[in-house]
């Protein structure tokens, strides 16, 4: 029985594609990807932050309904499709924590360390992420695209409420660095500071998360207003709120991390292999 299994898990890989997820992908803004010039140039950029070969990942469009679907709800701007422009790279082979990367000359406002507090938002901590433009943009609607690409490489959708948890997140980061005179990656820290302490005490009421806010504020010299102080309390409360429904996508990131975090091919078609068998083992047990 044993070697029958073996023969049908060895003809299924015949004919199947190797992996059921890539741990690489890239999303193109629907702008981006209509023109031709605007997409060389992109992934033109990705290959020259990748020892990967960038045509082996697997590439999705970022379109303005997509965009629109979660910023309508928390900022009401509605996007046209020409708009549509920046893109992302996330390769999951990058075990250590989480690494993003952002084209300054094209992301004028988003930093590397405001990309990865809004994604921990979303229960996303590891990978290796590249945020980028054709075109001069400001990076806020580039997270889209982001989650996008994590749940490519994942195989595994990021629940609603966590994607308008982030979004939420960066956009309300972006007014902070225009509105006081913190950097983003002060603002970052700030939010980090304060949801780990909320995580800590176990808090969701945005009431009680004020006096965190004040207090690291303080401590970080940030001067925030009465209605800033709220702004960071409802915004941390509910990423506090989405985090019990991220259990199976954690589960998942987690999983596929360690499948392609350095791994050689072999390695990773032993693994799929693996996990072939073991399920038909399962299937066929008593």
């Amino acid at each position: 029985m044993r070697r029958l299994i073996i023969a049908l898990v060895i003809a299924f890989m015949v004919t199947a594609p190797v992996f059921a997820v890539s741990g690489f992908s890239v999303t193109l803004g629907e702008a981006t990807d209509s023109n031709p010039s605007y997409r060389n140039a992109v992934m033109d950029y990705f290959k020259s932050k990748t020892d990967k070969d960038i045509n082996s990942a697997n590439i999705k469009i970022v379109t303005a309904s997509e965009v629109n679907e979660v910023s309508r709800g928390v900022t009401g701007r509605v996007y046209s499709p020409s708009q549509i422009l920046s893109c992302a790279m996330v390769d999951l082979s990058y075990s250590d924590g989480i690494k993003v990367s952002v084209d300054t000359g094209k992301i004028r406002v988003v930093t590397p360390e405001m990309y990865a507090s809004a994604l921990r938002s979303s229960g996303i901590d590891r990978g290796y992420v590249v945020v980028t433009s054709p075109v001069p943009a400001s990076g806020e609607a580039a997270l889209a695209g982001v989650l996008k690409s994590y749940e490519v490489a994942v195989g595994e959708k990021i629940p609603e409420e966590a994607k308008k948890a982030s979004v939420e997140e960066i956009y309300l980061q972006s007014r902070l660095v225009n509105e006081t005179n913190a950097t983003g990656d002060e603002v970052a820290q700030l939010f980090d500071e304060v949801k780990n302490r909320t995580q800590d005490q176990n808090l969701q009421n945005p009431d009680e998360i004020k006096n965190i806010v004040v207090d690291v504020s303080q401590q970080m010299n940030i001067n925030l207003t009465e209605n800033q102080v709220q702004q960071v309390a409802n915004s941390v409360s509910a990423s506090q709120r989405v985090q019990g429904n991220l259990t199976e996508f954690k589960q998942r990131l987690e999983s596929v991390s360690q499948q392609f975090g350095g791994s050689g091919i072999l390695d990773q078609i032993y693994a799929f292999l693996q996990s072939i068998y073991d399920y038909i083992v399962g299937m066929t047990s008593p």
